[in-house]
């Protein structure tokens, strides 16, 4: 099977046993609504379905401390009063006598999961637990988290399958802090967390969950912070913190990594002696082997819309388009872990998404508007400055989003001079062009500067048209139309010819990302109709659909050939 998923109904034991409106919205219910949605979708019988196993102290003690362990051991046998009493020492955490048993679960599932995925028996997978883990500490419960699940698998991973490089890729609306704390000094280990942070006025009111906190000593630059600084964030915020943030920089550790100067570039260490100008383009132009090695997902789903904690706009789809980046990444090595999200509907939805992303189903297409608010486009760039000393990728004029005009300066981007001759220089260039190519393949394009436009062989007819469609006038050269027009002889006619112009501009303009759609009203359809189709696969275009409503007669030498679908 393709997709691991990894539950027991032993997690949803624990329970708040008091009231305390903080805590109530972490409820085992969380669990039992986003697998019922599963089931009902037939997507939990495509897995392979693993019940996990407890996780060992030894286990436990890859992140925390044994007496922090032992603190935890011992809540089973303490009553609700004591149990109340010990939770009022953390914040925002609740324990239960079962809390240590399904915090051990929760643990071992990432671990089981990691291990599943990394001895190849599946690609992928989603581990459906609590309690949440990211906000948990070496010494401290926080955040309704006992035992920090991912940190603990990523140091798994590292010891048993001896893993150089991992991503972990933190969506949940809160800042990850213990994540953070235990990798900050740790380059083997890049840390990506976007979150609600409102200049510091949202939980967990951390200076150190702002833009310019990138991690300490030898894993500066390898801590990447995205603060959303208000609330209502959606689709397109989301998708462009993923295209200028983080696939640029973990692109860019294969990259560099792979021409040996990854030390160099982002990790401030001493250069080493660049290779000969040939192989290392060579290097850089070949296809990549993704670093890192395993990407794993703090997934928390109260980012998505309709959660009170976060409350943004992301609409379930959208998580399942960005798993579908992350496997991009590390051979498709994902493994998605539950964090947090407490609108049961929309937890569930945003996880049959994830899993139906896994699974490598098509995932719906995004709704709503496709323009990232200016505040998103602001904390972007307070991101890309705060990192541009350490990841070349966010260094390149041109490459991300701006809010305003002016705020596209040298501050923190182009400024540092980077070390190296003509050959150091060569390699950067080429490997910007490779990112581009790589993010040119995830079909995720910036939104067209015209929606739609219109060609048309009578000028009268554009005085109908709303005032939202362009009336392209503009034409291909005439040499350019007279060679296409040689195809048939029903294009040389005048009418035909101009059309045929008009018709090539306008395609070309929607493959070239200019235009969203176009209409052409034409003569000589079914030769105008075959040019057009060979002109989009000579113009780069792989597949064709093409798609004939009422009469028309099919030119002869139209083929389904695997690049043209008629119907």
């Amino acid at each position: 099977m393709r997709t691991a998923l990894v539950y027991h109904e032993d997690m949803t034991a624990a329970r708040l046993l008091w009231e305390d409106p903080e805590c109530e919205i972490e409820r085992p219910e969380r669990l039992t609504a986003a697998l019922r949605r599963l089931q009902q979708g037939g997507l939990e019988q495509r897995c392979l379905q693993l019940a996990p196993r407890e996780a060992s102290e030894a286990e436990l003690g890859l992140v925390h401390s044994p007496e922090y362990v032992s603190l935890l051991r011992g809540t089973q046998a303490l009553d609700t009063q004591e149990l109340r009493a010990l939770s009022g020492q953390y914040d925002a955490v609740y324990f239960h006598p079962s809390t240590f048993h399904c915090a051990r679960l929760a643990v071992g599932a990432a671990l089981q999961l990691v291990d599943v995925v990394l001895m190849g028996a599946v690609h992928n997978g989603l581990a459906l637990v609590r309690p949440p883990g990211h906000h948990s500490q070496r010494t401290a419960a926080n955040g309704f988290c006992v035992f920090n699940n991912v940190a603990i698998a990523a140091r798994h991973a590292q010891q048993k399958h001896g893993l150089q490089r991992i991503l972990i890729v933190d969506w949940d609306v809160h800042h990850g802090q213990g994540i953070q704390y235990i990798f900050e000094d740790d380059p083997s280990v890049l840390y990506f967390s976007w979150h609600r942070y409102e200049h510091g006025r949202f939980w967990p009111y951390l200076r150190e969950s702002d833009a310019d906190a990138v991690g300490q000593g030898k894993g500066r630059g390898f801590t990447v912070n995205l603060p959303w600084n208000q609330v209502g964030m959606g689709n397109a915020d989301y998708l462009a913190a993923f295209l200028h943030v983080l696939l640029p920089v973990a692109f860019e550790v294969t990259a560099w990594g792979r021409c040996g100067l990854g030390g160099a570039v982002g990790r401030g260490l001493r250069a080493r002696a660049p290779p000969p100008p040939s192989p290392l383009l060579q290097a850089l132009s070949a296809p990549p082997q993704f670093d890192p090695e395993l990407v794993l997902v703090s997934a928390g789903f109260d980012s998505a819309i309709g959660d009170p904690e976060g409350q943004m706009q992301a609409t379930p789809e959208c998580f399942g388009h960005l798993t579908q980046l992350l496997q991009v990444l590390a051979g498709g090595r994902v493994c998605a872990v539950l964090e947090g999200g407490y609108h049961l509907e929309s937890l569930s939805q945003s996880v049959c998404m994830v899993v139906r992303a896994l699974l490598g189903d098509p995932v719906p297409p995004l709704s709503g508007p496709m323009e990232p608010h200016r505040s998103a486009l602001e904390s972007i760039q307070s991101v890309r400055a705060a990192q541009a000393p350490h990841w070349t990728s966010l260094r390149q004029q041109g490459s991300a989003p701006t809010p305003r005009p002016g705020t596209c300066s040298a501050d923190g981007r182009t400024s540092l001079v980077l070390p190296g001759g003509p050959t150091f220089k060569a390699a950067e260039a080429q490997a910007s062009a490779v990112l581009s190519s790589l993010l040119g393949q995830l079909h995720l394009h910036p939104t067209p500067p015209v929606r739609t436009a219109v060609a048309l062989t009578a000028p009268d007819a554009a005085l109908g048209l709303p005032p939202a469609v362009l009336h392209q006038e503009g034409s291909v050269p005439q040499e350019e139309t007279r060679a296409w027009a040689r195809l048939h002889e029903a294009l040389a006619q005048d009418t035909a010819f101009t059309a045929l112009g008009k018709v090539l501009h306008l395609l070309k303009g929607i493959l070239d990302g200019q235009v969203s759609s176009g209409v052409a009203t034409t003569p000589a359809a079914a030769a105008m109709l075959d040019v057009a189709l060979r002109c989009s696969l000579s113009h780069r275009a792989q597949r064709v659909l093409c798609v004939a409503v009422g009469q028309l007669d099919r030119p002869p030498d139209l083929a389904n050939d695997g690049q043209r679908e008629h119907s």
